[in-house]
């Protein structure tokens, strides 16, 4: 690229944030957003710095678009606060939370009221209003409730090598911490899972699945290996 064709992009780029800024969109740093002419903006919505918002994308109004975001070909709802993660080909409604570093893939819906936060990967899954996974998630292939509350290290086990199958979860369900959801499987309206289960099996509405290999402890064993050493 020339000089003269990067100084006319630049100028370019900096006239679209321009026209935001007068139609009432608020910017950390005007000179470091990167945005399409094709996206549109709500009035009140704050774009931090190196922000990149590409395609067919709406973000509607007073929402807070924090540093390091991009957003492609997605419709973002009023009141919406994402933080340092990659939205794209998705939806998320309004009042909803999102990130920092979370990873949202195409066809993924999000409700509105939700939480999606840190390391939680989304992929060509529907997840209803007021649910929330806090963090270290993969949610693939899924049909998720409202209400739902799914724990940290929950994955939906949507592969076998050859094939990916769907999983449902109804409202007001409770994953537990470190579940793995083997696809296709059903946890029904107000199911419990109980942390570290490994689920196989359809879930009944308002029971508790419990899905773990039972405890053994050897004792002695890492001495007679040679492994620990008590200190004396």
């Amino acid at each position: 690229m020339k000089y003269s064709e990067y100084k006319e992009q630049q100028e370019k780029r900096l006239n679209i944030a321009i026209g935001h800024l007068e139609n009432g969109v608020d910017f950390a740093d005007i000179a470091t957003a990167y945005i399409d002419d094709s996206v549109v903006i709500g009035k009140g919505t704050f774009i931090g710095p190196c922000v990149t918002l590409e395609g067919n994308t709406v973000i509607g109004e007073d929402c807070r678009i924090y540093q390091n975001t991009r957003i492609k070909d997605s419709k973002i709802g009023s009141d919406v606060e994402v933080q340092s993660s990659v939205i794209i080909e998705s939806s998320v409604g309004s009042e909803t939370k999102v990130g920092p570093f979370a990873y949202l893939r195409p066809n993924s819906n999000i409700g509105e009221k939700c939480k999606v936060g840190d390391f939680v990967e989304v992929k060509n899954s529907n997840f209803g209003d007021g649910s929330k996974t806090a963090h270290l998630t993969y949610i693939g292939d899924a049909d998720v409730g409202e209400n739902v509350n799914i724990g940290c290290g929950v994955v939906f086990v949507n592969y076998d090598g050859t094939n990916k199958y769907r999983s449902t979860v109804g409202d007001d369900a409770f994953i537990g911490c470190n579940t793995n959801l083997v696809s296709p499987v059903t946890v029904e309206d107000g199911a419990y899972i109980a942390a570290g289960s490994t689920v196989t099996k359809n879930v009944p509405g308002g029971a508790l699945c419990v899905a773990r290999a039972k405890q053994r402890n050897i004792e002695g064993w890492a001495a007679q290996r040679g492994l620990y050493r008590k200190k004396k």
